[in-house]
């Protein structure tokens, strides 16, 4: 008899390190996934920069600096490793990409050019699916977070070499703001 109540004891301590650990695993493969969605937003808006830069360059062929800010920012962002490195750069972008569109203000040919508006209509797309998809990227690593940090699942999680990932995140008030333009 207390063979058999201890082959049961062992049978349910097994199955739950395995539903634990197929938890955490199923946690990091969806922060995994979200990241990709990021990633892909992420490259469509690096895609768009030098066509919105050159049909506004036509116009404000005196704002070379500008241009050159953009495009050096842009390569920044491309080239940004890790989930920090990566938001600061997204975050300088973002900033010359609000002084870029701040230069088209002042171009009333520019801002009638059918080809510049459709390009900031697709921009300011792919900006708000960078949002949803960082939330989402967010809102998994919390899960994954909580999950490595709560009890009895960390036991599970340090045992099996889980690691807690970083929110990517906005820096500053500033740049939490959505880019204005006016016509």
């Amino acid at each position: 008899m207390i063979f058999w109540i201890l082959l049961g004891v062992i049978v349910l301590a097994v199955v739950w390190v395995i539903t634990m650990y197929n938890g955490l695993v199923k946690l990091k493969v969806r922060v995994e996934e979200a990241w990709a969605d990021i990633e892909v937003q992420l490259k469509r808006r690096y895609n768009l920069i030098p066509n919105l830069v050159n049909t506004v360059k036509g116009y404000a062929t005196h704002e070379k600096e500008l241009f050159e800010n953009v495009t050096k920012a842009r390569a920044n962002a491309m080239n940004a490793q890790g989930v920090e490195e990566k938001g600061k750069a997204e975050n300088m972008l973002s900033g010359t990409l609000k002084s870029l569109f701040a230069v088209a203000e002042n171009y009333p040919n520019l801002k009638a050019n059918e080809n510049f508006l459709s390009l900031q209509a697709d921009l300011t797309d792919t900006e708000d699916k960078i949002m949803y998809s960082r939330r989402f990227y967010n809102g998994n690593v919390r899960d994954l977070n909580t999950k490595i940090q709560i009890f009895p699942s960390n036991i599970i999680a340090n045992s099996f070499g889980f690691k807690m990932r970083e929110m990517f995140e906005v820096e500053n008030a500033e740049e939490r703001k959505a880019v204005e333009v006016k016509f």
